[in-house]
């Protein structure tokens, strides 16, 4: 019984884990990304159509969020799983990197002949910023670096005029410089560069910041980049050397509560999609790995990608299909371990049954020359074992197949402490019951005489 039972109880559990690995996994993962329209969000859109079709199961679905510290905010609040998020800005507290999505240049733009040497000198002069999602966190950027030179923020007034007039602007002398955050190749800085050359008939300098190791330490949401000639322009290059300089970086990041299997899946997906997502694209070329290496990383490597770029590349659904193994190895086991304790426990109530029966032998044995006194011991002794033998019996610690010996070798006991009682009493002939090699006995009584 109990191992059919045990059998039935394995199979239904291997089919919970059959139906486990046909049915898994099914995730829905929300990301804030914002603002509405900037390129972070149509670089999310890529990369949630492109999982789509290779990993259906685990669905990413976009959540609009107004501005970047929004989308940190859904983040930290628990609105969502994942958000994009730029370094400058106050990270979630509960957020860690999945990818860097993107690093982008802080450039300060200047016509070719400007006095202008380093950022503390803009004080007193406008500052112009190219229009767009991303204004209002460019100009608190501005603020921040203003703040590392003890230059108010109140003494550089700022305008945020389209990309196209903001050459137009310098070259009036409405702005002493252009302040623009863009990734090395096509984007922001790039266009802002065209505008204030047309407008200057002359390529315009990239400001150099020498200071940027030290703005990093103070601003650790900031990134000491060198800046390759010809960056943001080939001919003539701009800049015509390498120059040192500030970036952000735009970063995928995920709850620190999230799984780290599904956080190695997101990673997984967002790298190796890269080729994929770059036909549709430009804004995939920077997707990076974020550095497992680095020592004090201002937001930390969530743990389940640290896992995934240490240890190769091993997809959400192998990693699953281990742990299935991994439980169908544990129910095995565990199954094994049952058996052999039922069988244990088989083992030891046919102990108990066969020295109740080696005891009930004994007292037939013993009661075939017994005197009365001890017969009424032996009768005693059967009466003592048939009531735990039964007690056993009904409460399931005896097989029925050891109850039914039990039962005849009592009763063969009974019969011949009967046929004692009988021979002691003086009945003559009296039947003692049948023996052990199955023969019967007659004992008669000695006092009795033959007839003949």
């Amino acid at each position: 019984m109990i191992v059919r039972a045990l059998a039935a109880s394995l199979a239904l559990v291997g089919c919970a884990v059959a139906i486990l690995y046909v049915a898994q996994p099914h995730a829905d993962l929300r990301i804030a990304v914002g603002p509405a329209g900037g390129t972070m969000q149509r670089l999310v859109a890529a990369v949630a159509a492109a999982n789509a079709k290779l990993h259906p199961r685990v669905r990413l679905v976009l959540v609009e969020a107004d501005t970047l510290e929004a989308a940190a905010r859904d983040l930290e609040e628990g609105r969502v799983d994942l958000a994009v998020i730029r370094s400058d800005l106050r990270p979630p507290s509960n957020a860690q990197t999945v990818a860097i999505l993107r690093r982008d240049v802080v450039a300060v733009l200047l016509p070719r002949h400007s006095g202008i040497e380093h950022l503390g000198q803009l004080a007193g002069h406008s500052v112009v910023l190219p229009a767009g999602p991303a204004a209002v966190d460019n100009a608190r950027l501005l603020d921040q670096l203003l703040g590392y030179f003890d230059v108010p923020p109140g003494s550089v007034s700022r305008m945020v005029l389209p990309a196209d007039e903001v050459g137009r602007a310098v070259q009036a002398r409405k702005a002493a410089a252009i302040l623009a955050v863009g990734p090395i190749g096509p984007g922001a800085v790039v266009d802002a560069v065209s505008a204030l050359a047309r407008a200057e008939k002359s390529a315009p300098k990239l400001l150099a910041i020498g200071e940027a190791e030290a703005i990093v330490k103070r601003l650790p949401g900031y990134e000491q980049i060198d800046i390759p000639a010809g960056a943001f322009r080939g001919r003539p290059e701009v800049p015509d050397d390498t120059v040192t300089g500030i970036a952000v970086t735009y970063r995928l990041a995920a709850s620190r509560a999230m799984l780290d299997i599904l956080a190695a899946a997101v990673a997984r997906t967002v790298l190796t999609m890269k080729p994929m997502l770059l036909e549709a694209t430009p804004l995939a070329s920077q997707i990076e790995a974020p550095d497992t290496d680095e020592k004090d990383p201002f937001l930390p490597i969530h743990p389940g990608v640290a896992a995934y770029l240490s240890s190769g590349d091993q997809s959400f659904f192998d990693t699953s299909q281990n742990y299935l193994y991994v439980a169908g190895i544990l129910v095995s086991v565990a199954g094994s371990t049952l058996a052999i304790l039922a069988d244990r426990r088989r083992r030891r109530q046919s102990d108990r049954d066969r020295k109740v029966l080696l005891h009930l032998v004994g007292i037939a044995e013993r009661a075939r020359d017994a005197d009365a006194a001890s017969l009424a011991r032996l009768d005693g002794e059967l009466h003592g074992l048939l009531a735990a033998a039964l007690t056993r019996q009904a409460e399931g610690r005896s097989g029925p197949d050891q109850w039914g010996v039990v039962a005849a070798a009592a009763a063969h006991a009974r019969h011949v402490i009967a046929g004692r009682q009988a021979c002691l009493s003086g009945s003559a002939g009296a039947l003692s019951g049948p023996s052990l090699d199955g023969s019967e006995t007659w004992v008669r009584n000695p006092t009795s005489h033959n007839p003949s």
